[in-house]
């Protein structure tokens, strides 16, 4: 037996061993899930602390890197542009230093048939006055030796005709070079001049087929052949750079009642998205009364982008024909709105593989914000179950206390009964003592006394 004292009212009472095993039982009971519980709720406000910081460093590393990526392909471009230029200037200088080697070679070889000329004239004179000197000097000598010479300068005066005819050809062949070299090169001057007329003859044939062929068009029919343009150029290289990619029309409308021309969208091998692009091409008629601006568009251009959950907007544009600006190639307008350009229509493609590039590089630190998001989603799912669990234990909790105390009930009912038996039965003993208390004081004697004839019987039975 145990005694246990009330902290409420003092009074002191006493248990059996069941009893306070029991009682023992459901003191422990409510302090380990009250320790259970603080515990949990412990372990689950840490985990989430630990996840929250470091769920913030890693998308501030994220952003870091990602910041870092821009710069780099804004010095890409830079580069780009820078080498462009240099090559294009390159070029005209090796154009300008091969037209000047040209007439410089030119000149020379004129120059030299001129010196070959004079050369060949000087040859002449001195050979003439070589040979006038011999005349004078053969004219003095045939004056002693007239005779016997006669037949000698017969000879001398035939080599030496041999040698003026011969030199005279010489000449004549030296001027027929350089009139050939004269005549070559106005030829090569005059096939220059020709091709150079041809190609601006086929260039303003060009800009005035396209002039009109924009002029018997309508404005329908001039966006729609910037769109099949750019999908022709994407569809050339689309089976080598893009095998995986989706690029086509937008033909779902927006709530808003809106929709842009094409979407480019290319995933990796689990579904994750690389890049995503928003496209609108724009074009006019030369003649259009009213012209619009390419910042006419970009307002509504980055809403349809924000609408179909694309990354990047792209303004594929023929508007401001002569802004020095634009036609740079590829404009960065993300000063106006995030991720967006303005590019002419021989940039397409490029612009889609720069823009690829960058998200492959990138596409392993959205592997990895991506894996983060995954695990932030397991720890919710892991507060959920936590909930739940927590939320079925408390219902067990409930309906096993709810019944522990209608079986505590029910042995207090019991026990109250077994006293009232235990009453009863008490009571009986009690009466059974009495009753052979009883019993053993009664004697013949008692039972005759006050009874003659019992005592008479008795009597007479012991006399016999």
């Amino acid at each position: 037996m145990n005694q246990i004292k009330c902290p409420h009212c003092g009074t002191s009472f006493t248990v059996n061993e069941t009893e306070y095993s029991q009682l023992l039982a459901q003191v422990r009971g409510v302090e380990f899930d009250k320790e259970l519980h603080d515990r949990l709720t412990r372990e689950t406000q840490l985990l989430k602390e630990q996840s929250k910081n470091a769920l913030q460093s890693q998308l501030a590393e994220k952003d870091r890197e990602l910041t870092a990526l821009a710069h780099q392909l804004d010095t890409l471009k830079a580069e780009q542009e820078l080498a462009l230029r240099s090559a294009m200037s390159k070029k005209d200088q090796e154009l300008a230093q091969v037209r000047s080697q040209l007439e410089q070679r030119a000149h020379e070889e004129m120059l030299a048939a001129k010196q070959s000329l004079a050369d060949k004239e000087q040859e002449l004179a001195r050979v003439t006055a070589q040979l006038a000197a011999s005349q004078e000097a053969q004219q003095a000598q045939l004056a002693q030796v007239q005779a016997e010479q006669d037949k000698q300068a017969v000879l001398k005066d035939r080599a030496q005709q041999e040698a003026i005819a011969r030199l005279e050809k010489e000449r004549d062949e030296a001027r027929t070079a350089l009139l050939l070299q004269e005549q070559r090169q106005e030829l090569a001057l005059a096939t220059t001049r020709q091709e150079y007329d041809l190609q601006l003859k086929a260039a303003n044939e060009q800009v005035e087929f396209y002039k009109n062929f924009k002029a018997q068009q309508s404005t329908k029919a001039i966006g729609e052949s910037l769109e099949l343009y750019a999908e022709t150029e994407f569809n050339k290289v689309r089976a080598y750079a893009f095998p995986k990619a989706f690029f086509g029309k937008d033909n779902l409308i927006s709530e808003s009642g809106s929709k842009g021309d094409y979407i480019f969208r290319e995933t990796d091998d689990n579904g994750l998205e690389i890049l995503s692009i928003m496209f609108e091409m724009k074009n006019e008629a030369d003649t259009t009364a009213r012209k619009h601006k390419n910042e006419d568009f970009l307002k509504e251009l980055d809403k349809d982008r924000r609408e179909k959950n694309c990354e990047y907007a792209v303004l594929v544009s023929m508007l401001e024909a002569d802004s020095d600006y634009y036609n740079t190639g590829i404009v960065d307008v993300s000063h106006h709105y995030p991720k967006m350009y303005v590019i002419r229509p021989q940039f397409f493609i490029q612009l889609i593989g720069l823009l690829r590039n960058a998200a492959l590089n990138s596409l392993s630190y959205k592997q990895e914000l991506e894996l983060v998001r995954s695990q932030n989603i397991d720890i919710t799912t892991f507060e959920a179950d936590l909930e739940t669990f927590k939320t079925a234990f408390a219902k067990n909790y409930t309906s096993a206390s709810t019944n522990f105390k209608k079986a505590i009930d029910e042995i207090d009912k019991a026990i109250k009964r077994m006293e009232e038996v235990k009453r009863f039965l008490t009571t009986s003993d009690n009466q059974l003592r009495l009753a052979n208390n009883k019993l053993e004081d009664v004697s013949v004697k008692k039972l005759t006394r006050k009874n003659p004839t019992m005592k008479a019987k008795f009597e007479a039975l012991k006399e016999e």
